[in-house]
């Protein structure tokens, strides 16, 4: 446990709300293929991860599905808006659902938010039918100068993530 989680302290009503609001929006805007919306929630420093597995992994030492900086994460949605991206044309139809969501508030003011996923993805451009990816997500936010939530660390873990994972060419 980090320094950092030992002070964290549970939310209000309010802030909860907001929070799961937030999960509710950066979601939908997801499963609607909506990269450019999706990306405005995102700040400069965001780290977008996706462990081979769920655990607590170092991703400087144990492989990953995906480990992108800001940057990558920038140039990742660039090829998903081109609509050239032959492994989602056409794109997936998508929706997931969250729940158990937890949310406590770091003594630096920071939101470590837990919660659980499935996602469900009509392939139609592979044929492969329904796919399902359940996992467990991890968001740390904080707050903008202009009062909105924007996320700095996104940690998808896949129920099946320590399996055979096909490519995964949208926003997890």
């Amino acid at each position: 446990m980090t320094e950092d989680a030992r002070a964290e302290t549970g939310v209000g009503a309010e802030l909860f709300h907001e929070v799961e609001q937030f999960l509710f929006r950066e979601a939908r805007l997801a499963d609607e293929s909506r990269y450019r919306e999706w990306e405005a929630l995102v700040e400069d420093d965001m780290i977008y991860w996706i462990p081979l597995g769920e655990g607590d992994f170092d991703p400087s030492k144990d492989l990953s599905i995906t480990y992108d900086n800001r940057a990558r994460l920038a140039n990742r949605i660039k090829q998903l808006d081109t609509g050239n991206r032959l492994s989602q044309k056409p794109a997936s139809a998508m929706r997931r659902m969250i729940s158990n969501i937890e949310v406590a508030q770091t003594s630096q003011g920071d939101l470590h938010v837990f919660s659980n996923f499935v996602l469900y993805e009509l392939a139609k451009q592979s044929g492969r039918g329904l796919e399902v990816w359940p996992g467990r997500a991890e968001h740390r936010l904080r707050r903008r100068q202009d009062g909105s939530l924007a996320m700095f660390f996104k940690k998808a873990m896949l129920v099946t993530g320590s399996g055979p994972v096909r490519s995964m060419a949208f926003i997890l």
